[in-house]
């Protein structure tokens, strides 16, 4: 059900078509056309070599495709690199800093590097990125003291030192107690409201659906689906479950509405399939049969059934 990159490319932050890399005889992306909307925030999933960390190496430049095409921004790359870059941000593979230097010293030395940074800003810039990621307070301290969750911390402050259209980061909630997990996610609903786009790889699909407008999801070098958060959901089996004592007749009748009844068990008749069926309907037609209803429910599938329904892989997966 993948959608493919077309579209108005103007609309679109990144947008591939037929994207390909091959490592030796093994294609690690195979032909993934993907389409990211301007201001969204992008949720990329897959299992352990899907393809995810190929295919963000090759929309910065970090490795060339074999075949295919990417525009980023609106440019085509990797021929706009140098014009497309400053406007990005992105965390990949996790953080890489000197550990003799403190977090600050690490930020200056990097925004110095930058020649597209502003040299009379650079130590308010710094400090600020600092204080949005909640390290304000390990500043001056030595980065080989940092935490897994601070120096992930650092690398998102690094990726905020300058205004930026778009934010790549690669697993940016790795490392982080469940409170510096809230912090990003809400830091990451922030800049998507100043009108950032964020891109966003992550194996943890609870973190997706609370952040998250969009998903693409890869399996096998390929891009099985992609899409409004809320469609994919939809595109899965809704369930009616409905508890009686009078199951077999409530069977029946979720039958003849043309759902697909599901084994029933003690007191539950379950049923897939209510697509054009509305739930008021359902249940008027249980009532009207005699079934007595002493529980009704509706649910959509979770992102996490599609995942597994699109790539055949478990829950705890990354990549």
């Amino acid at each position: 059900m993948a959608e493919p990159g077309g579209g108005n490319s103007t609309a679109l932050a990144i947008q591939t078509r037929g994207l390909v890399k091959r490592f030796g005889q093994r294609a690690a992306v195979a032909g993934t056309d993907l389409a990211v909307p301007r201001g969204s925030v992008f949720g990329f999933l897959g299992p352990n070599g899907s393809g995810k960390t190929t295919t963000i190496r090759m929309l910065l430049g970090l490795v060339s495709p074999d075949q295919g095409s990417i525009t980023v921004l609106g440019k085509d790359m990797p021929q706009g690199l140098a014009s497309v870059l400053p406007d990005v941000g992105a965390l990949v593979e996790g953080p890489g800093f000197y550990p003799f230097l403190s977090g600050e010293g690490n930020l200056l030395r990097l925004d110095t590097a930058d020649r597209h940074a502003e040299a009379a800003t650079r130590k308010r810039r710094v400090a600020a990125a600092l204080e949005r990621v909640g390290l304000e307070h390990a500043a001056r301290k030595k980065v080989r003291a940092y935490s897994l969750g601070m120096k992930q911390r650092l690398g998102l402050a690094n990726a905020l030192l300058r205004d930026r259209s778009l934010l790549v980061l690669d697993e940016p909630t790795n490392g982080l107690d469940p409170q510096g997990t809230r912090e990003v996610r809400h830091l990451v609903s922030s800049l998507a409201a100043d009108g950032t786009t964020v891109f966003v790889s992550s194996h943890l699909l609870s973190e997706v659906e609370q952040m998250c407008t969009h998903v693409g999801i890869m399996s096998a070098g390929r891009l099985v689906a992609q899409g409004p958060l809320e469609q994919l959901r939809f595109a899965g089996q809704s369930r009616v479950t409905v508890k009686t004592p009078d199951v077999d007749q409530a069977v029946g009748v979720l039958a003849r509405l043309g759902l697909v009844p599901g084994t029933p068990s003690a007191g539950t008749a379950m049923a897939t399939g209510m697509d054009g069926v509305a739930p008021e309907e359902i249940s008027a037609a249980l009532v009207r049969d005699g079934v007595r209803v002493r529980g009704f429910s509706v649910e959509n599938a979770s992102l996490e059934e599609q995942y597994v329904a699109l790539t055949g892989a478990g829950f705890d997966v990354v990549g």
